[in-house]
């Protein structure tokens, strides 16, 4: 006990000296990050800012709903508090001995009646405003892919675009090393959704392996992702800015890294991304044609890899975990090369593979070829994008 007593002021003096320790390494790791606009705020506990007339709304009823239940909350307990003050034994108050109050029995049926119509009100109004995606002045279809974003803009102006969108691949080596920076940290992407401001958008969801959900908190949007099945949403932005969200719905082990980024632009600008992004297209498309050779499929291959697969499959093409290596398969070294472009244009289902439709055939044929002849798969085999094009028949 005496060893015990002498030796309280030390460990109190390394509690304090801890816990001093632990608020100055807080503060500078919260001085370290700041506010990200149009994404997570640091100590952040009330919604987004909303940049939408949905979103604004949602804050609204969030309010509105709250004060009803603050003065119900209020109400309640404070009539019960008081009459246990009021009534308690040590006054000398006596129970009250009754079977039934008509009044009050119609009280608490009318009441209650009333303020549920007084919320249900304003939020069916906003729910059907929140489903009625007609009208819209840019169509666009997100399918949620293990583990990134593809977006295809079916109708409207930037018609015909298509790309994904992944993790930029500097944020998933700050991941990996473990040493998180910037503000923007898993959520900046390589190609950010772009659409104009003011115009309605909707958003078609669909997805190829598992559920997703495409949600961006100051839209106010929050969408299922469901393989073989089609929902809508829609938002219209009234702010020019950068917006961020996250796949809200768990989807397997890279699910943190699944971010969303919608980059809002002015009718002008986005005029000219459209032109530009069209004109890349134009410069990247490949004669159907074309006779390929072995090293120009490979060198194509290696690019379509590092942006679509080595974040699953890895660099070194050893994969890990439920996801199949690609060195050494049996399927990538066999000489029936319909095996493999089975797989990437369909994907396996219930397993971590999609499908790659939405990539073209020579990007097909060039990644396929690249896996057939990289690591220690030294097959010579190379498939043409004419041959990927006859399978997808």
């Amino acid at each position: 006990m005496k060893t015990m007593n002498a030796l309280w002021p030390a460990l109190q003096r390394v509690g304090q000296w801890g816990m001093a320790c632990g608020a100055m390494l807080a503060t500078t790791a919260a001085l370290a990050v700041k506010d990200l606009p149009g994404g997570p705020a640091v100590n952040q506990l009330d919604l987004h800012s909303p940049v939408t007339r949905i979103a604004a709304d949602q804050q609204w009823l969030h309010y509105f709903m709250l004060v009803i239940c603050l003065v119900i909350f209020v109400g309640v307990f404070g009539v019960m508090f008081y009459s246990i003050y009021k009534h308690r034994k040590s006054k000398g108050a006596t129970a009250a001995n009754f079977h039934e109050s008509t009044t009050v029995e119609i009280a608490w049926t009318i009441v209650p009646f009333f303020i549920v119509i007084l919320m249900a009100l304003p939020a069916t109004k906003t729910v059907v405003a929140m489903k009625d995606t007609s009208a819209a002045d840019l169509t666009i279809k997100a399918t949620g892919i293990q583990w990134k974003w593809g977006y295809d803009y079916l109708s409207g102006e930037g018609e015909g675009i298509g790309f994904v969108s992944t993790l930029d691949v500097t944020q998933r080596e700050m991941s990996d090393s473990g040493k998180a920076a910037g503000d923007d940290y898993l959520l900046r992407v390589d190609n950010p959704l772009v659409v104009p401001v003011n115009k309605k958008v909707r958003i078609i969801t669909t997805a190829s392996d598992v559920i997703h959900a495409w949600m961006v908190p100051a839209f106010g949007v929050k969408q299922d992702a469901i393989p073989g099945f089609v929902r809508d949403t829609w938002f219209r932005a009234q702010k020019v800015g950068n917006y961020y969200g996250q796949c809200a719905e768990l989807c397997g082990k890279e699910h943190a890294y699944m971010p969303i980024h919608v980059k809002v632009v002015s009718a002008e600008d986005y005029t000219a991304w459209v032109a530009g992004r069209k004109k890349q297209m134009a410069a990247l498309a490949d004669d159907p044609n074309k006779v390929w050779q072995l090293g120009e499929l490979i060198a194509r291959g290696e690019k379509v890899y590092n942006s679509n697969c080595a974040q699953c499959h890895q660099a070194s093409g050893k994969g890990g975990g439920a996801i199949k290596a690609l060195d050494a398969s049996r399927v990538v070294l066999d000489a029936d090369k319909n095996k493999q472009l089975q797989i990437v244009l369909h994907g396996v289902p219930n397993t971590a593979m999609p499908s790659w439709k939405q990539l073209s055939d020579t990007e097909l044929a060039a990644v396929i070829t690249f896996t057939k002849n990289n690591w220690s798969n030294k097959t010579g085999q190379l498939v043409q994008p004419t041959e990927v094009a006859a399978a997808r028949k």
